[in-house]
């Protein structure tokens, strides 16, 4: 364990319940991609059958994930999380990389898109189109729209600098707005009365198919599914955490799966194959029957639930930062308690600044968080391993929960990992070399803040 920064230092507020904790792993997870991906991952099989057997590939995976990730959170229940297992398993350094990519690119990338997300749902009502447009490189926010979506970092991240019981009262309730919109969606799906079970047998006849397209199917619903393993950042701010993170990560990624498979299916029941994979939106285009009106409704929905969203990936992001400042491996301010409100305040604001200054000043943030992807597969490899480390190095340590299918279950994940980090490296050799790039830039300046942690 590494030497604390300081003898005496205010702690974190423990004050997030488990049914918090499982509003980040749904809310953080569900996002707009759930409306999005049944079109791309048509275009990549071409079936219906092809589609739910990697929705269920991808459940399972994300399944093993949190089991495993059950095991090390009940194990280790510290501010950080992944930074944590990776500083104990790999070393300073392993643990120093994986926070230098998730705070330089990961997590400022990752909340421009969120909000960016937002700001097109709102685009789409026709008082707000005024917010984006559509260029030869596709759909980009106005100023206007640039705007909003500034306002909307500031917002979350200002709730979340006040208090973290507010903000996990936050997610709650969004998160509560977001299964309910996705269930009302579901059942307007299938009241259509045109809709035929048919469809679920029709088939797109220009997939790319065979391994590759399965392959593509399986990065979409993955990319679905992304974020189940944030809630493991605030584990020093969730109460009886050794209980709380298991019981919320493996609830919270079974019921994600489930409204997932519900969503598919509506949307297959009410479009033939051929539609979906030509459909730019096919979860709004299933309840376009419903009129305007209805449509208008689930838009203004869908935009407040993106909220939930933005809010788990603000807290939980900032605890990273904190975590390793709080080792002496980065800028202390950033280790800073808030005196009254007892959030990692300076690390929230800035983690707000960078995620603005991306929004406003590159313009092709999905590119530059694109070069996370292959960076973010290796580190889940890595992360997930460490629980064979711990086994072995630490045989008598407390274990509150031990994953279920050892050493089966966190191997199939590690290779399953290893599969699509061959598959997301050949898809994209440049972003995924320059994401290598990323991770290796971080090397020189761990030295440097090793050094002044010396002195």
């Amino acid at each position: 364990m590494p030497e604390a920064a300081h003898t005496t230092r205010r702690e974190l507020a423990r004050d997030l319940k488990v049914s918090h904790a499982g509003a980040i792993v749904v809310g953080t997870i569900i996002g707009s991609g759930i409306f999005l991906v049944p079109a791309e991952m048509m275009q990549a099989v071409g079936s219906a059958q092809m589609v739910y057997l990697a929705w269920v590939v991808g459940g399972l995976l994300s399944m093993f994930g949190a089991l495993t990730y059950s095991e090390l959170a009940a194990m280790k229940p510290e501010a950080g999380g992944e930074y944590v297992y990776m500083r104990d398993g790999y070393g300073p350094l392993g643990g120093f990389l994986y926070a230098w990519t998730y705070f330089v690119i990961a997590k400022p990338g990752s909340l421009a898109s969120i909000v960016t997300g937002f700001v097109r749902i709102l685009s789409n009502l026709g008082a707000l189109q005024f917010l984006g447009e559509t260029r030869a490189d596709g759909w980009h926010p106005t100023v206007p729209g640039q705007a909003v979506a500034i306002a909307a970092i500031v917002l979350i991240s200002f709730i979340n600098y006040i208090g973290v019981k507010k903000a996990g009262e936050f997610q709650l309730f969004f998160t509560i707005l977001k299964v309910a919109l996705i269930l009302a969606i579901v059942g307007l799906g299938f009241a259509y009365a045109r809709g035929s079970f048919s469809n679920f047998t029709s088939h797109y006849d220009f997939a790319t198919g065979g391994i590759a397209g399965f392959m593509a199917a399986l990065l979409a619903s993955l990319w679905a599914y992304d974020g189940w393993n944030l809630v493991t950042t605030v584990s020093a701010e969730i109460r009886d955490p050794q209980r709380s993170l298991p019981r919320a990560l493996i609830a919270g990624v079974a019921t994600v799966a489930l409204l997932y498979v519900l969503v598919n299916a509506a949307v297959q029941y009410v479009i033939p194959a051929d539609l979906i994979a030509r459909s730019t939106s096919p979860g709004l285009d299933a309840i376009r029957w419903a009129g305007q009106g209805v449509l208008t409704i689930v838009l203004i929905a869908m935009a407040l639930s993106m909220l939930a969203t933005l809010n788990g990936s603000t807290m939980t992001g900032a605890r990273i930062p904190f975590a390793v400042a709080r080792d002496g491996y980065f800028f202390n301010a950033l280790a800073t308690v808030h005196e009254r409100f007892r959030t990692p305040s300076i690390s929230i604001a800035v983690q707000a600044a960078l995620a603005i200054v991306l929004l406003l000043f590159a313009g092709s943030f999905r590119q530059l968080f694109s070069l996370t992807l292959f960076a973010e597969w290796l580190f889940y490899m890595l992360v997930t391993s460490t629980v064979f480390i711990f086994r072995r190095r630490e045989p008598n340590a407390p274990r509150p929960y031990r994953v279920w299918g050892y050493p089966v279950v966190p191997a199939l994940f590690i290779a399953a990992s290893a599969v699509l980090l061959y598959y997301t490296f050949i898809a994209s050799v440049t972003n995924s070399l320059l994401g290598m790039l990323v991770i290796l830039a971080g090397v020189p300046v761990y030295m440097g803040f090793r050094k002044m942690r010396a002195l």
